[in-house]
Parts: structure tokens; C-alpha cells; sequence
């Protein structure tokens, strides 16, 4: 009777490798913290764009996000001006700090988007400013010196949503399926508070039947096997708030209960920015910012700029090797030769089972010509025949009636000679 010594600190995993159980501190534990230490030395990037009309309070809500002014203030511009024609592009720039992590925030702005009569194509300078991004990007990896790149992608794109509470105009449907495999979409419901609760939840409802009709993707927060449920259920909560409706404001003022918060004051009350009874700035705030950052970032390099390279590469003539780097099995390379080798006979085969068709398909029209010429000949050399038989049928009347063949010839008259 043989007995199996199993040892305890060893298990087996499903994919049959072994996982070991240290009999004591390594230090590779340490290895989050290492990582900690440089992100926070390097700092981060982050590139947000907002899009909508003018008057929406993109500026302002940029400002409530960051809890600077970021935005410079407005200049009212003279109303003997004129306005620009196409949608422009302004980037904001500015290095922000919080605890000791910097983090330089990139604000891409649109001005004039859906403020003209004729909107057609007012997308197109959006995507071609993410495009652009990307392409520079993409070029910085094909340096050879990479040491130091500039990530400029633009990682979410909040756009402004008119608080009409019909549905989504044209204009919405249309830049949203144009941008919505380029970058992560975020709409949210602008100025929500000059709506009630009920006509802001079947707004919510309506939006959200535009967008899943019209297959638009939207950004969606995903689950991790190592989350608990606490995480689960926060994430979840806050994917329901989409699209977020938002109310903007820099502004402290004082409540009537005496406290300050940031908000705008009525003649019927205070909305308060940060009050999640009164809109979803927190939520909103705490996805793009405190929870969810580095995932869209990491969204836009493994998705969005990827399928982008992918597709810019092929264009280029780039073809992907996937042999390279691979283990070769001899017994499945020569399964793959064969493979191939078959292809190859079923592509010869066809192509003489085509060039057969050809030939035949040459060969019938050829006769098919000769037939229609000999008939046309047999039909010439009949009509002639029958002219002779008609000619000969003619001359025999004649013989038979007594008068000639041939008509008689006119007397010629005499020259110079007269009758006497």
C-alpha cells in the first residue's frame, strides 16, 4: 500500500502550473508601492473634451470639476463682430497638483458647435482633432529615441446634451455615431435644473432609448475579478446616473440655513452643486476623476487607439506577423503545411475549372459566329438563285409569247445624207 505525500504549499492551478505558498517575506509584495512611488515621480496626463452648443456651461462645469478657475472669464465680444463660420479648436493647458501628485490636465474645447443654421458636417473638425492626436501619438512610437513621449490622446469627451426633454435632436445622434469608436463618450444633461425630477428621469429614459436604437457605444465602467462587492455596487450606482444631469457652479453662496456651498441661487431656493438630491455633479465627478481616470485612460490606449492603429498600419500596407515570437510544433506545422497545400490544389483546380469555363464559353462564341456567317451566306446564295430562277422563268414567257429576248435597239439617223 503506497501513500501520497501531497505537499501543503503547493497547489495546482486550472491552467496546470503551481502556485507556491512562501515559507517567508520576499519582498515582491513591496511591488505595488514601488509603482506608487514612480507614477507619483512622473506624474500623470489626462485630456478631457467637451462638446456642445454654446451657452450650455461647459466652462463652468470645467471650473466645478477641478475646483479652480481654469477657464479664464469670458469676453463678451462686440455685437458688430462677426462670427466665425466653422467649429474651432482651443486646448487649455495647465499643471494641477493635489497631495503632492501633479497631473497636467489638457481641456479641449469646441466653440461654435451647433450654433449655425446649417450644422452638416460639424463633427468633422472633432474627429479630425482626435484623429490628429492619435496620428502624432503613433508617430512618437515609431521614433527611435522614445525616451520621452507626450500623450496628448483625448481620454473622454463629455458632451452637453440641450435640457429640451423631448429626445435627441439630429445633431446629437449624428456626432455621437460619428465619435463614438474614437473616444470615450460621456453625455451628460446640461443646466438639468430647469427641469423637475419627473421630466429629468423620462429625459434620462428617452436618451437612453436614442442611444441604444441608433447602436451607439457609450462609456461604461467595468467589473474586475478582484472587486468586492462594495466596489461593485458603487460602479454600478454611478453607470446608473447616465447620462448625468448636471448643474454647474463656481459660485459660494450661503444657504439659508447658514451654510456655504457651491450653488445657484433662486427666488425658490438653492441648488447645490454638491448635493446629490439636487443633481449628479458628484456622480459624475467621482467617475471621470477619483474612481474611474486611469481605467479611461487605459481605455483609450487599449481600445480606442489601438483599433485606430490597427486600421492606420493596414492602410499603410502594414501586415501583422503572428508567427513571430511563437513556439513552432512540428506536428502542427505540418498540419498547417498541409493545410495550405490543400488550399493551394483547390485554388488550382478552380482556377482551371474557370479558365475551362473561358475556353468553352470562347469556343461557343466562336461558333456561334461561324453558324450566324454560313447562314447569312446560304441566305445570299439563295436570293441569287431565286433572282436566276425568276430570270430564266421571264425569258421563257418571252420564247414562248414570240417576242425577243432582248428589246430592240433604236435606229441610229443618218449624218449629212438627206432623201432625195
Amino acid at each position: 500500500m503506497s501513500t501520497e505525500i501531497t505537499n501543503p504549499t503547493t497547489k495546482s492551478l486550472a491552467n496546470g502550473s503551481l502556485r507556491k505558498k512562501l515559507q517567508g517575506y520576499v519582498g515582491f509584495a513591496n511591488l505595488p508601492n514601488q509603482v506608487h512611488r514612480k507614477s507619483v515621480k512622473k506624474g500623470f496626463n489626462f485630456t478631457v473634451m467637451v462638446v456642445g452648443e454654446s451657452g450650455l456651461g461647459k466652462s463652468t462645469l470645467v471650473n466645478t470639476l477641478f475646483n479652480a478657475p481654469l477657464y479664464p472669464p469670458k469676453e463678451h465680444t462686440p455685437l458688430s463682430e462677426e462670427s466665425p463660420k466653422t467649429v474651432g479648436i482651443q486646448v487649455l493647458s495647465t499643471d494641477i497638483e493635489e497631495n503632492g501628485v501633479r497631473l497636467k490636465l489638457n481641456v479641449v474645447d469646441t466653440p461654435g458647435f451647433g450654433d449655425f443654421i446649417n450644422n452638416e458636417d460639424s463633427w468633422k473638425p472633432i474627429l479630425e482633432t482626435i484623429e490628429s492626436r492619435f496620428d502624432a501619438y503613433l508617430d512618437q512610437e515609431n521614433r527611435v529615441n522614445r525616451s520621452q513621449i507626450s500623450d496628448t490622446r483625448v481620454n473622454a469627451c463629455l458632451y452637453f446634451i440641450a435640457p429640451t426633454g423631448h429626445s435627441l435632436k439630429a445633431l446629437d445622434i449624428e456626432f455621437m455615431k460619428r465619435l463614438h469608436k474614437k473616444v470615450n463618450l460621456i453625455p451628460v444633461i446640461a443646466k438639468s435644473d430647469t427641469m423637475t425630477n419627473e421630466e429629468i428621469a423620462a429625459f434620462k429614459e428617452r436618451i437612453l432609448l436614442d442611444i441604444a436604437h441608433h447602436d451607439i457605444k457609450i462609456y461604461h465602467a467595468q467589473h474586475y475579478d478582484c472587486d468586492d462587492i462594495e466596489t461593485i455596487n458603487e460602479t454600478k450606482d454611478v453607470m446608473s446616473k447616465i447620462p448625468f444631469a448636471i448643474v454647474g457652479s463656481d459660485k459660494v453662496i450661503e444657504t439659508a440655513d447658514g451654510r456655504h456651498v457651491r450653488g445657484r441661487k433662486y427666488p425658490w431656493g438653492v441648488i447645490e452643486v454638491d448635493n446629490e438630491d439636487h443633481c449628479d455633479f458628484v456622480k459624475l465627478r467621482q467617475m471621470l476623476i477619483r474612481t474611474h481616470m486611469e481605467e479611461l485612460r487605459e481605455f483609450t490606449n487599449d481600445i480606442h487607439y489601438e483599433n485606430y492603429r490597427t486600421e492606420k498600419l493596414i492602410a499603410m500596407g502594414y501586415q501583422q506577423d503572428h508567427t513571430v515570437f511563437r513556439e513552432v510544433d512540428p506536428l502542427a506545422k505540418l498540419e498547417e503545411e498541409r493545410a495550405l497545400h490543400e488550399a493551394k490544389l483547390v485554388k488550382m483546380e478552380q482556377d482551371m475549372k474557370h479558365v475551362f469555363q473561358q475556353k468553352v464559353q470562347e469556343k461557343e462564341a466562336k461558333l456561334t459566329q461561324s453558324e450566324a456567317e454560313l447562314y447569312a451566306k446560304h441566305k445570299e446564295m439563295k436570293d441569287a438563285l431565286e433572282k436566276q430562277r425568276l430570270d430564266l422563268e421571264d425569258k421563257k414567257r418571252r420564247i414562248e409569247q414570240g417576242r425577243p429576248i432582248t428589246p430592240e435597239k433604236p435606229k441610229k439617223k443618218g449624218f449629212g445624207f438627206a432623201n432625195k
